[in-house]
């Protein structure tokens, strides 16, 4: 990515990196509380699992991610996500290939900003509000857009100081696509290596 969506992405990392403070009841609402319940479930591990805790327990480094993204998988749409990632290029997709790009981005996201989330040493968050408009919801101060699947609310995207983390991924992506193919998309996003060529 490019340096200064990092920084946008790092601050949203640093922001979910956080114990959740409590929104008065007038500004919070189901999104909010689904929202807050899933990150606090995240933290708990991250704080289980601590480097300290994990090397009393013997837990590695790879069973501690592992854990960490058990615990945050529930709290996102990841076909939502990586459907709006890659824009116009989803339609012509095929089912299979769809299955796949959901399970190779997940893997990427996770991959790229897991060790960002690892840094969590107790900062506080306050959700501010929630706007909520049929099956979509945005809560802030950090814009998490969910979506409502089956009653459950889901993060499909995350903007920070007005970057959109789907938004962002669309562009790089478009570009790779259009300058070599999707089966290079899909290599790269394996590599780790999708903005640097």
């Amino acid at each position: 990515m490019a340096q200064a969506n990092s920084r946008g992405v790092w601050r949203w990392l640093s922001i979910l990196a956080i114990v959740l403070g409590a929104a008065s009841s007038a500004q919070a609402g189901p999104a909010t509380d689904q929202l807050k319940d899933d990150l606090g479930r995240v933290f708990r591990v991250i704080e289980d699992t601590s480097v300290e805790r994990a090397g009393a327990a013997g837990i590695d480094l790879s069973a501690r991610r592992d854990a960490i993204r058990t615990a945050a998988t529930p709290g996102f749409d990841w076909r939502e996500m990586a459907s709006r990632s890659l824009g116009r290029h989803w339609p012509p997709r095929s089912e299979a290939e769809r299955v796949e790009f959901v399970l190779v981005f997940g893997d990427f996201i996770h991959r790229a900003y897991i060790t960002q989330l690892e840094r969590y040493s107790g900062e506080a968050i306050k959700f501010i509000s929630e706007r909520v408009e049929a099956d979509l919801a945005l809560v802030t101060p950090v814009d998490y857009r969910l979506i409502n699947r089956d009653g459950r609310w889901r993060v499909y995207d995350v903007v920070v100081e007005g970057v959109s983390l789907v938004g962002n991924y669309r562009t790089q992506f478009d570009k790779v696509i259009r300058t070599s193919s999707y089966p290079d998309l899909v290599k790269r996003l394996r590599d780790k290596d999708v903005a640097s060529r």
